[in-house]
């Protein structure tokens, strides 16, 4: 709470200082508007020398500094006429003579009360306020543009200040039991930890500590939670900041930002920095478009310097993290910056239930939940992801109004995140179900006779998220290899939608457009990157490190002729064209299966893994599935009549995305 009063003490201090400026501005404007008296009148100088030639003038008031005449007529006494005259010293030569004239003419004559005003010596100074004042709002106007664009800081040198959080402060401790599914990764940062603690150790026996470590790896693998438990296990200060903080609006603020953030470090030394997302400011030099230079490549010369610039007794390390290593600068990834490089990868089937665990300490589980078996079925997932994964099902339990998180509401979050939320309020007509059905079972049906494919765990065609249905197979086991049989057959299971509506419906839909999509991304991998074509052999064609940074992409062209390219479409092509006709094969052998499957989703919209099973053996026949009408299934729902065609369709790709996919 006192820092927060702090801070709001600050920020109305800041705010202070331009509204007093304005309040003073404003008095002053108001003081010269009084000041100013009547304005001028239009008279021309020969009609005013003529008011005190014909003696006209009863009284008259005339500035000596600054010429200003103020005069009262004989015929309009309430009337006061304000001129300026151009040359006071010949005004007064000339109306005092006039006035003497007069006297002597006429001496019993009203004469003119002639009053000078002597000239003071701040009327240059009056003259010059507007000037000043206007200067002087401009000054004001830019010191409060300045603070604005520096966060509002006290000063102005506070601009190319680093703005670092560090957890020492925020009382925040991290340890490495918070940290699950990664042993190996803990156990490179542990002698980090142990040097933080007793250096002497390794300076003894002239042991460097590494300068720098790199954690590698997809988002949401634990890479920040790692150096912020190596800071925690240690006791030290760990200062983190974000690559994009350096990179500011004005030139050589990003390197001043990057020396102040070193600074820091050395006073509270030992110490970590650790820098996320380092890619936005590590970035190869001399990537830009044409060549050209640019602020961030000043910034990353300066963390280049001071990284190699301090001792190894100072007691500073550096942590940074990325998911891009192929786009840092290799004089950032050399030895003596980034010593060593940690890979953060994946969890594996030991490593999520360790995480799930972590995740569920705070959280009531039913007795039907394993989470071993939780772990076997969310390959691919990351710790973010599972940490998600046990919140939806944490809120989904509070939802029904459980006491305890149930196995089913784990198994509805899953889906809930890898497919997105259920849309069960769409309405969808007869006609669009009954596609959305045998497209489904298409897939499914297929998926089960390719062995290599992962079980089919449920099909559903409930709209989920940009999709109409959705057929998830999970897989029961961690690979580290893709066979190319498995490709092969993943492109069979992908066109098995488009097939099956082709094959019952006589027709086919937009809806297989992103199947089309994956499935000829998977045919150029397998052709270009992977070598699975006989024909182009062994042989990556294209960029293996692919660049997203405009300047590098627009400089580098491909690696292979139009031949070649002609040769690898041709290539891609014949793959999808053998996965079509297999999976033509497969369905039209197995027509009966993809009845009772599809019919089965008419009516029940679900489909789970058991129950597909139970289909697939011939357990649940056709009339079982014709006796749920008797529950109020519309009578739209039953057997088609259609035909089957012998002859598969012809792919088409060339469907416009902007159309429903299922």
């Amino acid at each position: 709470m006192k820092g927060d009063e702090t801070l709001g003490n600050k920020g109305s201090k800041s705010y202070l200082v331009p509204v007093i400026v304005i309040v003073v501005m404003a008095f002053i404007g108001i003081w010269m508007f009084t000041n100013m008296g009547t304005p001028p009148s239009n008279l021309k100088y020969y009609e005013v020398v003529s008011y005190f030639q014909k003696n006209e003038v009863k009284e008259a008031k005339l500035d000596l500094g600054s010429g200003k005449l103020e005069m009262v007529l004989k015929s309009d006494e309430n009337k006061k006429i304000t001129y300026k005259v151009p040359s006071v010293n010949l005004f007064v030569t000339a109306v005092d003579d006039m006035v003497l004239e007069q006297m002597k003419a006429d001496p019993d004559a009203e004469i003119v009360q002639l009053d000078y005003k002597p000239a003071s010596d701040n009327s240059w100074l009056l003259q010059m306020i507007p000037s000043l004042l206007a200067i002087g709002f401009v000054i004001v106007l830019f010191i409060f543009m300045m603070k604005q664009s520096a966060g509002g800081a006290g000063k102005m040198g506070q601009f190319g200040k680093a703005n670092l959080k560090n957890s020492m402060e925020k009382g925040r401790k991290t340890t490495f039991d918070e940290v699950a599914g990664a042993e190996e990764e803990k156990a490179e940062l542990a002698e980090i930890v142990e040097f933080l603690k007793d250096p002497r150790k390794f300076n003894e026996i002239g042991a460097r500590i590494p300068k720098g470590v790199l954690l590698i790896g997809p988002p949401g693998t634990g890479k920040t939670l790692l150096a912020r438990a190596v800071a925690g296990e240690a006791g030290v200060p760990f200062f983190s900041i974000s690559g994009s903080d350096f990179v500011e609006m004005y030139v050589g603020v990003g390197a001043s930002r990057v020396r102040d953030l070193f600074e820091q470090a050395k006073k509270n030394a030992p110490a970590i920095i650790f820098i996320d997302e380092i890619d936005a400011v590590g970035r190869q030099r001399g990537a830009g478009l044409g060549g050209g230079h640019d602020e961030r490549e000043q910034t990353l010369n300066q963390l280049l310097v001071e990284m190699d610039g301090f001792g190894a007794n100072e007691g500073i390390i550096i942590i940074a993290a990325t998911n891009r290593r192929d786009i840092l600068d290799p004089a950032l990834l050399r030895a003596g910056r980034f010593d060593r490089q940690v890979i953060v990868g994946y969890p594996d089937v030991k490593g999520r239930e360790e995480i799930l665990k972590v995740h569920s300490r705070n959280k009531p589980l039913g007795f039907d939940v394993d989470l071993s078996v939780i772990a076997k079925s969310t390959v691919g997932f990351t710790g973010a992801d599972l940490e998600n994964l046990m919140n939806e099902a944490a809120l989904l339990a509070a939802r029904k109004n459980h006491k305890a998180i149930t196995l089913p509401d784990i198994e509805e979050a899953t889906i809930k995140v890898i497919a997105g939320p259920e849309k069960k309020s769409r309405m969808i007509n007869d006609k669009e179900k009954r596609l959305t059905a045998y497209h489904e079972a298409g897939h499914a049906v297929t998926t089960y006779h390719c062995p290599t494919q992962d079980p089919v765990h449920q099909i559903s065609i409930i709209p989920r998220g940009m999709a109409g249905g959705y057929t998830m197979s999970l897989p029961e086991q961690d690979s580290s290899y893709v066979l190319k049989q498995h490709m092969e057959e993943e492109l069979v299971t992908l066109l098995g939608g488009r097939v099956a509506e082709g094959l019952v419906l006589g027709d086919i839909s937009t809806g297989a457009s992103n199947d089309i999509e994956r499935a000829t991304d998977i045919a150029r991998k397998m052709v270009t990157k992977y070598g699975f074509s006989p024909k182009l052999g062994p042989i990556v064609y294209g960029e293996s490190d692919h660049e997203v940074f405009l300047g590098r992409d627009f400089n580098n062209s491909r690696n292979y002729s139009e031949t070649v390219a002609s040769e690898i479409d041709e290539e891609i092509r014949k793959i999808v064209d053998v996965a079509y006709e297999r999976c033509h094969e497969i369905l039209k052998q197995h027509m009966d299966q993809l009845h009772l499957v599809a019919q089965y989703l008419i009516r029940k919209e679900k489909v789970d893994g058991k129950v597909f099973l139970q289909l697939m053996k011939g357990e649940i026949t056709m009339a079982d599935i014709q006796a749920m009408d008797e529950e109020g299934t519309p009578s739209a729902a039953k057997l088609p009549a259609e035909g089957v065609s012998d002859a598969p369709l012809e792919i088409n790709a060339d469907k416009s995305s902007e159309y429903p996919e299922v």
